[in-house]
């Protein structure tokens, strides 16, 4: 997995990615509670290489998101996920404060 560096809106990089004919899932963060390193509607897309470019949460909430968008790409089925935990370990995992979040991830067509 490597973060490319277009320096795109990542869903401009999902449009050109598919242009090249390459698989894509894109993951929105469609809720929030508490703190949360992105607001919803912050986009991350993925290819079928694991290649990634945006952002959705941070620290390891970012890559089970992209290990999750693997398996949408692999498969077709969308996947709501939600990603929530105590304060006590909240910094570990990206989430500050014991935020909570909840992202989909689709496979564009």
């Amino acid at each position: 997995m490597r973060r490319t560096s277009l320096g795109l809106d990542p869903l401009m990089t999902a449009e050109e990615w598919k242009g090249e004919g390459r698989d894509v899932a894109i993951a929105t963060v469609v809720e929030t509670w508490g703190s949360a390193p992105r607001q919803p509607g912050s986009h991350l897309v993925i290819d079928g290489d694991g290649n990634f470019e945006g952002s959705v949460s941070g620290g390891c909430v970012e890559g089970a998101v992209i290990a999750e968008a693997l398996d949408v790409i692999a498969d077709g089925q969308a996947k709501m996920l939600e990603f929530g935990v105590a304060d006590e370990t909240a910094w570990r995992v990206g989430l500050s404060c014991g935020g909570r979040i909840r992202i989909y991830v689709e496979r564009l067509r």
